[in-house]
């Protein structure tokens, strides 16, 4: 059986990650920080193949005993997807220290340390596949958002190390959403209001938001062996919005 982890994986982008995994056979532990509610919907959702574990991916502590916690019960994943973040958006002047560190821990250091907690075991049992999801954000800058851009910018730089550090048995990769159909991004963005969904749709090439089925499809080209001979990459899924 393939055991993955996603780590937020019970809202937004990270549930359908889940659930398209748990689809493709694996069983998945989705890791999340506090919605017990949304956890429960995802694993009845997931039909007996998504088990939910607490872990606030801002204290290593936590990770390192909810990863002991997979390895003891399912040993080594050979999957991990990286998806938890947070937004703490603030013009930079404004911006404190809480802001900037709490979005760092989660959404820079978080894949470091669970990264770091899981790739032995994994190694160990053959390898497999690493997907940190960025943001388009990490390559084009937002204003209010400077802690969140320079966290996404890093988990990319990050990602590459991985992948030459983990290389040949884990293959490390990007996932970077552009626009995205999801409450969140329509929150941030204000997309309710039929004129500021417009604007932004006149710069997407595609003529629509992604959706999460859209990052799923590019999730499941790289945990496959389709993608075998893919590591260090960034993968944009964004209708063209941004063409670097």
């Amino acid at each position: 059986m393939t055991i993955s982890v996603v780590s937020g994986g019970t809202r937004g982008i990270g549930r359908t990650l889940s659930l398209r995994l748990a689809a493709l056979g694996h069983q998945v532990i989705a890791l999340y920080r506090g919605d017990d509610r949304a956890a429960q919907e995802t694993a009845k959702a997931g039909d007996g193949r998504i088990e939910t574990l607490r872990c606030d991916l801002a204290r290593p502590e936590e990770i390192r005993a909810v990863c002991d916690e997979i390895t003891g019960a399912y040993g080594a994943p050979s999957v991990l997807v990286n998806n938890a973040g947070v937004n703490r958006d603030r013009p930079f002047l404004s911006m404190t220290a809480e802001d900037w560190d709490t979005v760092l821990a989660t959404n820079l250091s978080g894949p470091f340390h669970l990264t770091r907690a899981l790739a032995p075991a994994m190694a160990e049992a053959g390898g497999g596949s690493i997907v940190n999801v960025a943001s388009t954000t990490a390559i084009r800058p937002r204003a209010n958002g400077a802690n969140y851009c320079a966290s996404k910018a890093g988990l990319l730089q990050l990602t590459k190390c991985l992948a030459l550090e983990l290389a040949p048995h884990i293959r490390v990769n990007a996932l970077l959403p552009g626009f995205t159909d999801t409450e969140e991004v329509t929150e941030r963005y204000r997309l309710d209001d039929p004129q500021r969904l417009a604007a932004v749709l006149d710069t997407i090439p595609g003529g629509r938001l992604g959706t999460a089925e859209d990052m799923a499809d590019a999730l499941e080209f790289l945990v496959t062996a389709r993608s075998g001979y893919v590591t260090g990459q960034q993968l944009i899924v964004d209708g063209g919005h941004f063409m670097g």
